[in-house]
């Protein structure tokens, strides 16, 4: 696809500064009173720990030292995903990989970036840190942010293929790849090869706590890669997370993985038509969470006391609306009973049956109905109205 239309000669390009900006640092998961019982914040694997991988974790080895050039693991990666070593650049986690790329395109002379309208929050964070001036058109930006599926929607980003052919240092966020349930990457295996790819398995792998990631750059993005290299610290990588990507690239991680998308892919359904029943308005999404907007004011603080936790997504750039990740059966019915009382009428419960559960899940293993979808006829019609609106 070619890229978007340049600005005339003699014209400005819509350019901002972000100093100033109210960037929000806000994330799901754990707060102030501890882990959430029933945590629908987080889009994490609600499937794990993999079992495989969490096993590799307690096993490594935390008296020593890891390799500090990651040979292995860098090998390991690389023959994962069928590119060259010398194209693995590890990083901390994904939001330090973030922050490091931003600074690198930045301490080089780069000035501009181009965000998605809804974006996980770091991106403009690390932005706003280094000063770059937010523009709208990606044929004027230094450097520029993609994720599919997307955070907070979950969806395909409709100008990725554009994004990708006009930027000068484009990256695709990837951490949610793992986790798609439906639809497939805007970008094909060339337009891959021209952009960086983000991945962080942590997620997928149901252990967030274990911080982890690593980039494929692309082909022409040897020099930049080098230079990434030498802008980390010493050993980013302890030795918990170099076990957990080894284990990642596994066949058995990545065959409980899939049985894992079975088992969501259903649990979704089960929610979606939760919600919807309660006069929530669910949009499309490909991946194991989705924003909903609610039909009455929630109360956050009623919820969380009952273990219940969501995920505001004002920060993300979709007020009035809210991101739950999938979970089982029993933390759905959970959800169902809080919403029935603040909405002062019942919320009904689609009966589950039972499914194969994927070795060490966490929830109880029941399923919907085979074929059962809530993205058919009127209502996905609506909800596709409502996020358009």
């Amino acid at each position: 696809m070619s890229a978007p239309p340049a600005v005339p000669k003699g014209a400005r390009p819509a350019v901002r500064s972000m100093e100033g900006d109210a960037v929000s640092h806000l994330h799901g998961g754990p707060d102030a009173q501890g882990v959430p019982r029933w945590d629908f914040s987080t889009n994490a694997n609600a499937c794990g720990p993999c079992p495989s991988a969490l096993a590799a974790v307690q096993r490594a080895d935390a008296a020593h030292y890891p390799d500090p050039g990651y040979q292995l693991l860098r090998g390991a990666l690389a023959a994962f995903h069928g590119v060259a070593a010398e194209r693995i650049v590890v990083a901390g986690s994904a939001s330090e990989f973030i922050a490091r790329l931003t600074a690198a395109v930045a301490s080089g002379g780069g000035q501009r970036v181009w965000l998605p309208a809804l974006a996980y929050g770091d991106y403009a964070h690390a932005a706003q840190a280094w000063g770059l001036a937010r523009v709208d058109d990606p044929a004027q930006a230094d450097l520029a942010w993609l994720c599919e599926p997307s955070s907070p929607c979950g969806v395909a980003e409709a100008t990725a293929p554009a994004v990708a052919d006009a930027a000068a240092v484009v990256l695709l966020d990837r951490a949610y790849e793992p986790l798609r349930l439906s639809g497939r990457c805007s970008l094909d295996a060339t337009a891959l090869d021209r952009v960086w790819q983000l991945w962080s398995p942590n997620k997928a792998l149901g252990l967030t706590g274990v911080r982890g990631a690593y980039a494929i750059a692309p082909l022409q993005g040897l020099a930049l890669a080098r230079r990434l290299d030498r802008l980390a610290p010493s050993w980013p990588l302890g030795a918990h997370a170099v076990a957990m990507l080894s284990a990642w690239v596994l066949p058995d991680a990545q065959h409980w993985l899939a049985q894992s998308r079975t088992l969501l892919a259903r649990w979704k359904a089960l929610q979606l038509d939760l919600l919807q029943n309660a006069g929530w308005w669910c949009l499309p999404s490909e991946a194991n969470y989705f924003c909903a907007r609610a039909p009455f004011p929630v109360d956050v603080a009623a919820l969380r006391a009952r273990g219940i936790k969501l995920r505001d997504t004002t920060s993300l750039g979709l007020p009035a609306h809210w991101r739950l990740g999938v979970l089982p059966p029993d933390a759905q019915a959970a959800l169902a009973d809080a919403l029935g009382d603040q909405s002062r009428r019942p919320v009904a419960v689609r009966p589950a049956t039972k499914g194969s559960q994927v070795q060490g899940t966490r929830g109880t293993g029941f399923a919907g109905p085979p074929g059962a979808s809530p993205h058919r006829g009127e209502d996905a019609q609506r909800r596709r109205g409502a996020f358009e609106s």
